[in-house]
């Protein structure tokens, strides 16, 4: 038998394969576009997870089918908001939208949710300001967390804190932020905030403290257990890096 008649089947198969468990999209166009290497691809992704199921290989399945087809959750997502305009919905199809970049999107449904009456919570505040900030708009992430704060004075998140400073510095209100950035080094869990005020020190000219705060981080952290120290791997090899140059 010809090979290309061999290919021709193998893809034809995989393809029905793929339409019987919901799978057509996006792998029908690519094992059409790649004959064989597509099909080699499908088997690898989708099949051989399946016959060896397993956590690990569920993930990396994951990780290469959002490689294929970066926007295959937020449609799944749509669809389901579209049968069903629950806050949950509404809400997981706003983060996932942020993840893909749809920010002005996910913004818009913040906004829906915070008009709802159950939808009217801090949690979903914090959100959009962080879509904010992601979307690159720090004065209306900071105008958020305003409001956040006078419609919720008792609500209190590190990470919300974390972001105001990091707005703050991006509008150019560089001694409020060193101040939110100090305050903010007590007491957030992880290395994040230190760095970022270690590096907002030395942008402004005050290297000696900057060292400071990055010398006494790494100090604690050698301490800290293995686990903490791999899971602040990033942010203590940017202090690092920061105390070398």
């Amino acid at each position: 038998m010809p090979v290309a008649l061999v290919v021709l089947l193998l893809d034809l198969s995989l393809i029905y394969h793929a339409s019987r468990t919901g799978r057509l999209r996006p792998w029908a166009f690519i094992i059409l576009l790649v004959p064989m290497m597509g099909a080699i691809a499908y088997i690898a992704v989708e099949l051989v997870p399946e016959w060896f199921s397993s956590p690990g290989a569920r993930q990396a399945r994951q990780r290469v089918a959002n490689r294929l087809d970066p926007e295959k959750r937020y449609r799944e997502l749509s669809d389901r908001l579209a049968g069903t305009d629950t806050i949950a919905n509404r809400a997981a199809l706003a983060d996932e939208c942020a993840d893909v970049g749809r920010f002005s999107e996910a913004q818009a449904h913040y906004d829906h949710i915070l008009k709802l009456p159950m939808g009217h919570d801090p949690a979903y505040a914090l959100r959009k300001a962080q879509v904010e900030f992601s979307a690159r708009l720090p004065a209306d992430a900071l105008a958020t967390l305003d409001d956040l704060q006078k419609q919720w004075p008792d609500f209190d998140s590190a990470d919300a804190h974390l972001l105001y400073a990091r707005g703050l510095a991006e509008v150019g209100r560089l001694d409020e932020a060193l101040e939110e950035y100090h305050a903010l080094a007590g007491y957030f869990p992880g290395a994040e905030a230190r760095v970022r005020y270690g590096m907002l020190l030395q942008s402004v000219g005050r290297s000696a403290e900057a060292r400071m705060v990055f010398n006494e981080l790494l100090i604690q952290m050698r301490r800290a257990p293995k686990y903490l120290r791999k899971a602040q791997a990033e942010w203590l090899s940017i202090a690092e890096k920061q105390l070398s140059a």
